[in-house]
């Protein structure tokens, strides 16, 4: 109930009387009172004036299960959100609740991770009270070489998320990092549960900078946050509701046509690599060439110095400009 009142409290903007709350939530006076009791213990400012009622004073951001749930207005995406203060990583708690029977659209934030992971098992700095970290669940009836398309859309749903919530014109690195300014500003990992040919589960990690914060002098040249590209502090719970949005969106064109067909263009116009040399680490051997967009598979499409057409599955990919290759 405390997250339906603190909804009702933000839309309407003005005093709420507690006789309404009362008879909205079906509870007694006393239900109510306690209700803003413990949300001002939660850190939000509500004034309480005689025969007027309550009143929600936003003045500073604040972040934690009450705040996202009474925000999370997506018809699927983040129902139901789970905020922890502390974990060692939301894909590791993802998946324990996916195993436990969490369904489709169920999200797992944290304000702070001891065991972030990025990509290939490396570190994800993640200190709290700054950053956003989040895992989705997602159980699609999807064939298992379709799971990695996945990350496209996220990435596109995140690059939205950012540009409706600071206005920052977020591009893509592909497979999996949002850049800004030739910067690093989140990073993703998608993890599958599956049987044969059938999914149990795949979850979508995203850990993005957002508040100002010193960086590890390993990535301290090529990272950067979003409240130092905007020169604003960013909403937390706001940027996340717009992510979820966005990504409800994309990921209903991605199931109506199977695959990436229908967000090829999209995703190919916000592709940092699009039309810039790169060097492609691939286990059978280094090559270079001009990056040309993406297919349907999301599969990086890079044209060879012969004119060849090569679609880049796996491996390591290196932008020329991009991450200090030069």
């Amino acid at each position: 109930m405390k997250s339906e009142i603190l909804a009702l409290l933000r839309e309407r903007g003005d005093y709420v009387s507690g006789q309404e709350l009362c008879e909205r939530f079906g509870v007694s006076r006393t239900a109510v009172w306690k209700a803003m009791g413990q949300l001002k213990k939660e850190g939000y400012r509500i004034e309480a004036v005689q025969n007027r009622g309550y009143l929600l004073v936003e003045e500073r951001e604040l972040f934690g299960q009450y705040e996202l749930e009474s925000r999370m207005d997506t018809e699927w995406a983040g129902h139901p959100v789970t905020c922890y203060d502390v974990l060692d990583s939301t894909n590791l708690q993802a998946k324990l609740d996916a195993e436990h029977g969490a369904g489709q659209g169920a999200l797992v934030v944290a304000d702070m991770q001891t065991a972030g992971r990025g990509r290939r098992g490396r570190a994800w700095s993640s200190p709290p009270g700054t950053n956003v970290y989040y895992t989705l669940i997602l159980k699609p009836d999807l064939a298992p070489d379709k799971a990695s398309m996945l990350t496209p859309v996220m990435g596109l749903a995140v690059a939205e998320g950012i540009r409706s919530t600071c206005g920052l014109e977020a591009q893509i690195k592909w497979p999996n990092d949002i850049v800004i300014n030739g910067k690093k500003v989140c990073g993703m990992l998608a993890e599958m549960s599956l049987e044969r040919d059938y999914i149990h589960y795949v979850v979508i990690g995203v850990g993005i900078n957002v508040g100002l914060q010193e960086f590890p002098e390993e990535i301290a040249a090529t990272a950067t946050c979003l409240q130092r590209e905007c020169g604003n502090k960013v909403p937390r719970a706001e940027l996340i509701v717009n992510i979820m949005h966005a990504f409800e969106k994309y990921y209903e064109t991605f199931l109506k046509h199977g695959d990436l067909s229908g967000l090829m263009e999209q995703y190919s116009r916000l592709l940092v690599n699009n039309g810039r040399e790169v060097r492609v680490l691939d286990p059978k051997g280094e090559f270079q060439g001009i990056a040309r967009g993406i297919n349907e598979l999301g599969e990086l499409l890079v044209e060879r110095e012969d004119g060849s057409v090569t679609a880049v599955y796996a491996g390591e990919v290196s932008v020329r400009g991009i991450y200090g290759y030069v």
